[in-house]
């Protein structure tokens, strides 16, 4: 059984291409609300369900707040191969930032993982808010993964790193 995120509730939630735009413990800047620190967010639903979800092939969209749980499965999935090689933090956390400086693709450009999972923009300012909502909820995992992913010592988290073999939805990392 996949994992659903627990954000079905859209009253209040903007949203850009179809994606909400949900709130994060965030201290990065970008177009996120801010949660409060004592509530879970769709962060920390992403990583604490991606060992389960990354097995499925197939996931059932229950909410939109769902799309956005499979794109972040998705991007731990990357980040996670791209921390395989790397054997001390410091290294992971170069890795992770190179990453991030990426351009971040939306639907209907070439490089977005998920065609038809979220609408085409319907104009070039609601592709610039998705880009940005997407860059910001992409570094607050990166952040967040590399505490999983190593020990406090530095070392890497086998338990972690071994899931950067799984294929998720059947979608080849690059």
């Amino acid at each position: 059984m996949v994992y659903h995120s627990s954000f079905v509730d859209e009253e209040g939630i903007a949203k850009a291409c179809g994606c909400p735009l949900l709130p994060l413990k965030s201290h990065i800047k970008g177009p996120a609300p801010v949660s409060d620190r004592d509530r879970t967010d769709i962060v920390d639903e992403a990583i604490t369900f991606f060992r389960a979800n990354v097995f499925f092939r197939n996931f059932d969209i229950k909410s939109p707040a769902d799309k956005l749980l499979i794109y972040l499965t998705f991007y731990i999935n990357v980040a996670l191969k791209r921390l395989e090689g790397c054997r001390t933090l410091a290294e992971g956390t170069k890795a992770i930032i190179n990453l991030g400086l990426e351009k971040v693709p939306v639907p209907g450009e070439s490089g977005f993982p998920f065609p038809g999972l979220f609408a085409l923009p319907q104009s070039q300012k609601e592709a610039e808010l998705l880009r940005n909502y997407l860059k910001q909820i992409r570094e607050e995992t990166s952040g967040r993964l590399l505490s999983v992913a190593y020990r406090p010592n530095g070392t890497p988290n086998k338990w972690w790193l071994a899931f950067a073999k799984r294929k998720f939805m059947n979608i080849i990392a690059p």
